[in-house]
């Protein structure tokens, strides 16, 4: 052997294991061509794994052996065989490669004399160890996501909307990670509404801050993960559905609604939502001249389009849709809850839910506290005993060590009971406008509840050249809003 090319390879899993490092197998290799007084051509460093020769720096090394296939004979020279493969039959294809190239592997701790014919036995031990090894491996880490799995626990890589967490105990599990999970849940909201497209839903979660393909997002519909259900292959190939452990993002009826909705043939198109929210107001307006229902179109002038209700009755009455749209959204908005409604409103909402939430808090809160006043005594009581000679300091220090760990998760869980507590605070101060001025984000809603809100509070005496108008109320209607101005008024005279 009078010259070779040396190549050391390492995996993610093999870096922290002794005599696996890229430097020590390299300087053993120098040392050993020093010693035979072999010419190094090149050093071939690899950090992937052995299942294949798909390999960067193999396939540069590869390279190089065919451009120097003419002369005499090339070794590649290794420290054991699990380094050169772990296939035996890729390793027997690519040692056949080699020699049509008049190149020799040989790794210098497992030699094989090739010449001998009985040397290919040996051989196929080298070549079988590591590829039993990592069949054996990966059953086994199969088998312990597999266990993990049945106990509840999701020990594989989050779904996107949960986080990877370690427990105390070194179990591994998920939980929600925001702002994802909040957007994936609104996601499943919508599609089982079942009016609108899911590429269009998949499109406003992405402007959500949703980041994801249109494939990943359909994936993200069929995981049952989300409902809080982990799926489980069986050995006769049937999946089994078991209970996480972890915090759902939805409930299992709105994961099974959306199922159906996929499943099934959508009832809607793009094409025709998008009308009905150009022409909410279409079925609801009359003609001034004619008395009859006004429809909508497009009208196409050069490059741009014009909306309009029109008349279909040669009368030739005409209105641009989005001013008409804006001037009936206006004349809505300025309407309010009567202070009476507000009241009851708030009321009701107090009683029912934060008021509840908020006991559920502080009644959480006091435990905690008292909880980690527990510790404190538990750890003085361990102090005493330590210095009485009773408990052993490594007792002493592994109680101390428990304690801390225990204080340190009871006060952040207090800490995030206290964030609880004064989000309620400012929920009830942030919320009163938005309870009060209940139309003002009325362009964001359906187009189905536009259309339904149209039909109870109906636009009249409409001034189709000024878009001046007026808003039908009902005897209900009238008891429980109010204008703007007229509550204004109504806050002064109750302050005089």
């Amino acid at each position: 052997m009078k010259l070779a090319y040396l190549y050391v390879r390492v995996s993610t899993d093999e870096q922290k294991r002794k005599g696996y490092s890229l430097p020590e197998q390299e300087d053993r290799l120098l040392k050993y061509c020093k010693y035979y007084d072999i010419e190094v051509k090149g050093i071939y460093r690899e950090d992937y794994s052995a299942k294949n020769f798909n390999r960067p720096e193999w396939n540069r090394l590869f390279s190089e052996i065919k451009k120097k296939s003419s002369g005499e004979d090339k070794n590649i020279l290794f420290i054991k065989w699990d380094r050169f493969s772990r296939n035996v039959e890729y390793a027997y294809e690519m040692i056949g490669k080699l020699r049509r190239y008049k190149t020799i592997a040989k790794a210098i701790d497992q030699p094989i004399d090739f010449s001998v014919p009985e040397s290919t036995v040996m051989l196929a031990v080298y070549l079988a160890v590591p590829e039993a090894e990592n069949a054996r491996r990966t059953q086994n880490t199969a088998n312990g996501i597999r266990r993990a799995k049945l106990m509840g626990r999701y020990p594989s890589k989050a779904p996107l909307g949960f986080i990877n967490l370690t427990s105390m105990d070194g179990k591994k599990g998920i939980a929600p990670k925001e702002p994802e999970a909040e957007i994936i849940k609104w996601a499943f909201y919508q599609v089982a509404k079942n009016d609108h497209k899911i590429t269009e839903i998949m499109k406003i979660a992405n402007d959500k801050g949703l980041i994801c393909s249109r494939s990943h997002f359909f994936r993200i519909l069929h995981n049952p993960v989300y409902c809080g259900l982990i799926p489980i292959k069986l050995e006769s190939s049937e999946e089994q559905m078991v209970k996480g452990l972890h915090e759902p993002l939805i409930a299992e009826s709105l994961f099974n609604q959306v199922q159906s909705v996929i499943n099934t043939k959508r009832r809607t198109t793009a094409k025709r939502n998008d009308l009905q929210s150009l022409f909410f107001l279409r079925g609801f307006l009359t003609c001034p001249v004619c008395d009859q229902k006004l429809s909508g179109s497009i009208s196409k002038r050069r490059s741009k389009k014009y909306p309009y209700y029109h008349c279909h009755y040669g009368c030739k009455t005409r209105i641009d849709a989005v001013f008409l749209n804006d001037c009936y959204q206006n004349k809505l908005q300025q309407l309010i809850l009567s202070n009476n409604t507000i009241e009851l409103f708030k009321n009701i909402l107090e009683d029912q839910n934060i008021k509840t939430q908020k006991a559920s808090y502080l009644y959480a809160q006091k435990v905690l506290d008292r909880k980690i006043k527990e510790e404190g005594v538990t750890l003085s009581r361990g102090r005493k005993l330590f210095i009485a000679g009773i408990l052993k300091i490594d007792d002493y220090n592994e109680l101390k060590k428990e304690n801390q760990v225990s204080i340190k998760n009871l006060k952040k869980e207090l800490r995030d009971i206290v964030v609880k507590l004064k989000n309620i605070d400012k929920k009830n101060q942030v919320e009163e406008k938005a309870l009060v001025e209940i139309f003002q984000r009325f362009s964001e809603f359906d187009v189905s509840d536009q259309r339904h809100l149209v039909s109870l509070i109906p636009p009249t005496n409409i001034d189709f050249k000024t878009g001046a108008l007026s808003l039908k109320l009902n005897q209900a209607f009238l008891k429980i809003l109010s204008k703007k101005s007229n509550r204004k008024i109504n806050r002064k005279n109750e302050f005089h």
